[in-house]
């Protein structure tokens, strides 16, 4: 399948919607692993095993459902797109 070519415009801001993405996921990945896995007052400077085992799970958890989600999506749009392609080809009979 040919992938279309853009115009730099349309490159461009296809590349600062991917960026704002990724930080948005980024940021909500943060919040989220440090309100599971660190407690509101610090005891230490130093994060504790406890902790960085708790964020480093987290954290692969959280891109390995990003990642399966992705897939998802990208598969139904796929099928959409297929199943929007069979309707508008008439049959030749």
């Amino acid at each position: 399948m040919a992938v279309p070519q853009l115009d730099p415009a349309k490159l461009q801001l296809v590349q600062e919607l991917e960026i704002e993405m990724m930080s948005d996921m980024y940021n909500r990945l943060v919040s989220a692993c440090h309100r599971k896995c660190i407690p509101i007052k610090y005891h230490e400077p130093e994060l504790g095993k406890g902790e960085s085992v708790c964020l480093d799970r987290c954290v692969a958890k959280y891109l390995d459902v990003h990642e399966r989600i992705g897939k998802k999506l990208s598969n139904m749009s796929q099928g959409e797109t297929e199943d929007l392609t069979k309707v508008n080809i008439p049959d030749k009979k």
